[in-house]
């Protein structure tokens, strides 16, 4: 085995945090700025790449290719690794980002690789490689709603995942498809087979509200679906906060506007 071996606990419901038990001189790398807390004993370090064995090999070439390809999945250029080196166990904490679910994933039970959007990664045990997945195809490309480059995570240690609202792992056959909203997607087994497929219909089109896309996912292999997509949660809150920019609106006072008066 490549990766460490790490333990782990989930918090929280819908703000969930995942704390990682690390024996002495093991590593968990994440992104930057995902720490909540920590023990004494963890060192944190910021590095290039992912802290990879396949990263590493290379040098300081590997270490910036790996740095080039976060940079292309819109991620920071750094990450973050935290070591224990104490003499006993140490834990450390990492948050989630948004309302929704922390997903955790070994690696070794589903082919050594996982593909996911692009801002999904939360942290992984030390040796998960986190590189690009590059989309061929013209149409999930340009309609795709994550565009060419999706996540790649590989190796055989647990990774951890985030996605908004309620997450259903879905197991396809072989031949099986399932149409999801292309912003819904979250993670996908390395033999699926992910395209994009026109609704159809000019009253689907042009009243549907669902977008004219459709992510079609054929298996075999297994799919993460989230409910609501951070794009979705962010459109909404835009919608409806006020455009008084910087202004009160004074939504839920009894006074109103008359309020302002009391507060000069």
């Amino acid at each position: 085995m490549n990766s460490h071996d790490v333990d782990y606990v989930l918090y929280g419901d819908d703000m969930q945090f995942v704390e990682i038990e690390l024996d002495p001189r093991e590593t968990v790398v994440a992104e930057a700025g995902a720490m909540m807390m920590m023990d004494n004993d963890i060192a944190m370090d910021t590095i290039f790449g992912d802290g990879s064995h396949k990263s590493s090999s290379g040098g300081l070439w590997g270490a910036l290719g790996g740095a080039a390809k976060r940079v292309i999945t819109g991620e920071s250029l750094f990450m973050t690794a935290f070591t224990n080196e104490g003499h006993k166990k140490q834990k450390v904490a990492f948050a989630s980002p948004y309302p929704g679910k922390i997903i955790p994933v070994d690696l070794s039970t589903v082919g050594g690789k996982l593909i996911c959007q692009k801002d999904a990664f939360l942290c992984a045990a030390k040796g998960v490689s986190i590189g690009i997945d590059f989309r061929k195809k013209m149409s999930v490309g340009f309609f795709g709603g994550e565009g060419f480059i999706l996540q790649k995570l590989e190796g055989d240690g647990l990774c951890f995942i985030h996605a908004g609202g309620t997450i259903i792992r879905k197991t396809l056959a072989p031949g099986e498809k399932l149409k999801v909203d292309t912003g819904c997607l979250v993670a996908m087994t390395r033999d699926v087979n992910y395209n994009i497929e026109f609704v159809g219909g000019v009253k689907n089109t042009l009243f549907g509200g669902e977008g004219i896309f459709f992510a079609t996912l054929t298996g075999p292999g297994d799919v993460w679906i989230q409910s609501l997509p951070f794009s979705r949660l962010a459109s909404k809150v835009f919608a409806s906060a006020p455009q008084s920019y910087g202004k009160q609106s004074d939504e839920g006072s009894v006074l109103g506007p008359f309020g302002n008066l009391f507060e000069r």
